[in-house]
């Protein structure tokens, strides 16, 4: 016998992953020009040059064991040393080495923080819709329950109201991300500080410390000079979640950190949790030659300005055809409304055309769908017929 819950995830991709496999599947059967592939999130604008340079001088200069071998369970020491200077540099902050987990990416740092917050199974983690779909998952994996902020289809901040009543005794923390995936809009201050007084108020009222969880794998991609502000200067208790997927394009590579700063309440014993969470799970020593190099690639970024250039251009004729989106000021993702109530029904419809685009339901938006351009622009030109073609179905 094997584990039901188990078996039904691992037989049953997501979504996106199904669409993924689908366009690669049609791909062989149309040609891979014919198909117009905006389900997944994974950059084609090439890493910077210097990863290129940092693992070549690695491997030229270190020992094998150096970059090959085990570090320190939390991480290489230098490694996380060098984060936090450059974590002070850029914000001002008062972070030291021993504030960072490194990790397999932002969704590891989202397992080891769920898991080293969870006490019992009656704890709750709201997460504000729209949402990255695994959320769910994380929040039943780590052994608490997932509740649901409904979205605000007007600004794409947060429903605050919502929020405050989905807040009890049973919260421990709620899960953000901005720039947001799958709606690329990103939280202005007005709301990180009203969020911060909402849960410095809460937090009073129930005698119980609410964490805010920042998932931040975007953090670099914003576009018209959007500056992305510090989590935890608004608010203390907050856990920030990071990868170098996106921003410097190495997903593949599965490397980012948990911040667990100074001024979250009990921060030793938050840290100290997150280590024997990462323990538990098996997460522990992130890929050795990885850690080091994105240690020579502080503060370095992919050409964002191509994803730019795609944003405009994919809103800007869209939205010339009738459909409604939702501008993305981050991340590279435009979310779109269906031209109908039921978006699955939506994107099968666009597969008629070879257009594979993801249904807002599963990110907790129904009646959207997300259309991700991290992709070459010619295939997203080449794309518009198709788009033309599904909004004609419609007339």
């Amino acid at each position: 016998m094997v584990s039901k819950e188990m078996y039904e995830l691992g037989s049953k991709r997501s979504v996106i992953r199904e669409l993924f496999e689908y366009g690669k599947q049609q791909a062989a059967i149309v040609g891979k020009e014919n198909v117009f592939d905006f389900s997944i999130g994974n950059p084609t604008v090439p890493a910077p040059e210097c990863v290129k340079e940092a693992i070549i001088e690695l491997l030229e200069t270190k020992k094998s064991d150096e970059v090959h071998g085990y570090t320190s369970a939390q991480g290489d020491f230098e490694v996380r040393k060098g984060i936090a200077d450059y974590m002070n540099n850029t914000y001002n902050s008062q972070l030291k080495a021993d504030n960072f987990y490194m990790t397999c990416g932002a969704a590891a740092s989202l397992c080891i923080a769920l898991k080293a917050l969870t006490v019992n199974s009656e704890d709750e983690f709201i997460i504000v819709a729209p949402y990255f779909p695994e959320y769910l998952v994380f929040v039943k994996s780590a052994g608490a329950k997932a509740v649901v902020v409904p979205a605000d289809t007007e600004n794409f901040q947060i429903q605050m109201d919502l929020l405050e009543k989905s807040i009890n005794s049973h919260t421990k923390g709620i899960i953000i991300n901005s720039p947001n995936n799958p709606s690329g809009v990103v939280y202005s201050e007005k709301t990180f500080k009203y969020l911060a007084d909402l849960l410095k108020r809460k937090s009073e009222e129930y005698q119980n410390t609410l964490y805010l969880i920042s998932d931040e794998p975007y953090r670099e991609i914003v576009y018209d000079d959007i500056q992305i502000p510090y989590v935890p200067a608004y608010y203390e208790n907050t856990i920030v979640c990071y990868s170098y997927s996106k921003s410097i394009s190495l997903p593949g590579e599965r490397i980012g950190y948990i911040l667990v700063p100074d001024c979250v309440e009990n921060t030793k014993d938050v840290y100290t949790a997150v280590c024997g969470a990462g323990r538990s799970l098996g997460y522990v020593c992130a890929p050795s030659l990885f850690q080091k190099v994105v240690l020579k690639c502080l503060g370095k970024t992919s050409d964002i300005a191509l994803y730019d250039t795609n944003r405009k251009l994919l809103y800007n004729e869209l939205t010339k055809m009738g459909y409604q989106c939702v501008k993305p000021d981050g991340a590279f993702y435009l979310f779109v409304k269906a031209l109908e109530e039921d978006d699955v029904n939506f994107s099968q419809n666009a597969k008629k055309f070879n257009l594979l685009i993801v249904p807002g339901g599963d990110f907790g938006c129904p009646g959207y769908v997300r259309v991700s351009y991290c992709v070459d622009t010619e295939m997203l030109k080449r794309s518009f017929d198709a788009f033309e073609k599904l909004r004609d179905l419609y007339k």
